[in-house]
C-alpha cells in the first residue's frame, strides 16, 4: 500500500486518535468515524484535506488530515499530521460530565445522609 491509500483505521492509530488499530477499526463499524458526512468502513481511503468526524460520546471530535502517517510515531510528530477543529464547546462536554460523575474510594460504603447532601449541592440537585 502506498502513502497515498491509506485506510483511515490506520491513520487514526499512526497519528494517535486511537491507542489501537483494533479500536479504530471498530469506531468504523460502530458508525462512528464520518467523513462527508458519510459513515465509513475501516478499509475507506483517507486523502490530505479531508475534514474527520469521530463521535466519542458524549464529544464529537473534528480532524482535518494534514499528511498521511502510513507508521506509528511520537505524540509530537503525529501532531505534524493533523489539525486539531473541535469546537470548545464540545470540549467542554467533558468538563460537564467529570461534574457529574464522583468516584467514591472502593470500600468506603454507602454514603452517609450528610454526604449525601453535600453531593446533592454540588450536582446542583
Amino acid at each position: 500500500m502506498t502513502e497515498e491509500n491509506l485506510r483511515i483505521d490506520k491513520w487514526l492509530w499512526a497519528v494517535r486518535i486511537f491507542k489501537t488499530r483494533n479500536q479504530a477499526s471498530e469506531a468504523c463499524k460502530k458508525g462512528r468515524v464520518i467523513i462527508g458526512g458519510i459513515q465509513v468502513k475501516s478499509s475507506r481511503v483517507v486523502k490530505t484535506g479531508e475534514v474527520i468526524l469521530i463521535r466519542k460520546p458524549p464529544v464529537v471530535y473534528t480532524y482535518k488530515v494534514k499528511g498521511l502517517l502510513q507508521r506509528r510515531q511520537s505524540a509530537k510528530i503525529a501532531r505534524e499530521y493533523y489539525d486539531d477543529l473541535t469546537s470548545v464547546e464540545e470540549l467542554n462536554k467533558l468538563q460537564i460530565k467529570e461534574k457529574l460523575f464522583f468516584s467514591r474510594e472502593k470500600g468506603s460504603g454507602r454514603p452517609t445522609k450528610k454526604e449525601r447532601r453535600i453531593l446533592d449541592k454540588l450536582r446542583g440537585d
